[in-house]
C-alpha cells in the first residue's frame, strides 16, 4: 500500500505539472484528444513506465515554471562578480538553488498538495480533477512574477492577438514570457551585487596606478579584499534572503 501510494504520488505531481499546457490550449485537436485520453486513471501496468518518462521531464519544469532560474543565474554571477568563477563548484550552487527554489515555491506547492495532490492520493478524485485543481497555484505564481511587457512581446512574437483576460492567455505564451522575466530580474539583482566588487576593483586599480606599481595584477590584491568584505556581511545569507524577498514581495 505503501509503495503504490509513492508511486501515485510521482504520477500525480507530475501529470499535474506536465498536462498543464494541454489544459492552456485546448483548442488543440491533438490536445483535446491527449485531455480525453487523460479523464481515465493511469492502469497499474503503465505506472512504472509513466514514473520513468516523467523523470525525464524535471529539468524543463524545474527551469520553465519555478523560481529556480532567477536563483541559479544570481547566484552564477555573484561567483563571476566576486572573481572566482570555478568557486563554488556548479554542484554546490545548484543544490544551494534547489532549496532556495523550494523555500521560495513553498506556498505554491502547499496549495498543490492541499487542492490537488492530497485528495488524488487518498483517491477523492481523479487525475484530471487533480490536473484542473493543481493549475491554478502555479499559473497564477507564473503570472504574478511575469512583467505585461515581457508578455505582450511575447504575443507580438507569436503573431497572435493580445489576451483581453488573465483567463486567456496561453500557456505556451506564458512560460515565454516567465522566463524571459525571470532573466530580466536575474540581470538586474546581478547588476546591483556586482556594483560594489566592481569599486573595489577600481579602487585597487587607482591604488597600485599611483604607486606605480603598474606589473602587479590588481586581482592579487582586489580578491582577498573582495572576500573579506563578503565574509564580514554574511554574503551568503544576505544574497539568499534577497533573493527570497524578490518572490514574495
Amino acid at each position: 500500500m505503501r509503495r503504490r501510494n509513492v508511486h501515485r504520488a510521482v504520477i500525480g505531481l507530475g501529470a499535474t505539472l506536465l498536462m498543464l499546457p494541454i489544459w492552456a490550449a485546448a483548442a488543440d485537436p491533438a490536445t483535446e484528444a491527449l485531455a480525453a485520453a487523460s479523464r481515465q486513471d493511469f492502469a497499474p501496468a503503465l505506472r512504472t513506465f509513466v514514473i520513468l518518462s516523467l523523470l525525464s521531464f524535471i529539468p524543463v519544469l524545474l527551469i520553465g515554471m519555478t523560481s529556480f532560474t532567477r536563483i541559479i543565474v544570481v547566484l552564477a554571477l555573484l561567483r563571476h562578480a566576486l572573481g572566482i568563477p570555478q568557486t563554488p563548484p556548479n554542484s554546490v550552487l545548484i543544490t544551494l538553488a534547489l532549496f532556495l527554489t523550494l523555500f521560495s515555491m513553498g506556498p505554491v506547492l502547499g496549495n498543490v498538495h492541499q487542492q490537488s495532490l492530497a485528495p488524488y492520493l487518498a483517491e477523492q478524485i481523479t487525475a484530471t480533477e487533480a490536473i484542473t485543481r493543481a493549475k491554478d497555484p502555479i499559473r497564477d505564481f507564473m503570472i504574478r512574477q511575469t512583467r505585461e511587457s515581457d508578455l505582450l512581446a511575447v504575443v507580438e512574437m507569436a503573431r497572435e492577438p493580445a489576451p483581453r483576460r488573465v483567463e486567456d492567455i496561453k500557456f505556451t505564451h506564458l512560460a515565454a514570457a516567465f522566463l524571459l522575466s525571470e532573466l530580466k530580474t536575474a540581470f538586474q539583482i546581478g547588476f546591483v551585487i556586482f556594483l560594489p566588487f566592481l569599486l573595489i576593483d577600481l579602487v585597487i586599480s587607482a591604488v597600485l596606478m599611483a604607486l606605480g606599481m603598474i606589473m602587479l595584477p590588481p586581482t592579487t590584491i582586489s580578491l582577498p579584499l573582495k572576500l573579506l568584505l563578503f565574509i564580514l556581511i554574511d554574503g551568503w545569507v544576505l544574497v539568499s534572503r534577497t533573493l527570497l524577498g524578490s518572490f514574495w514581495s
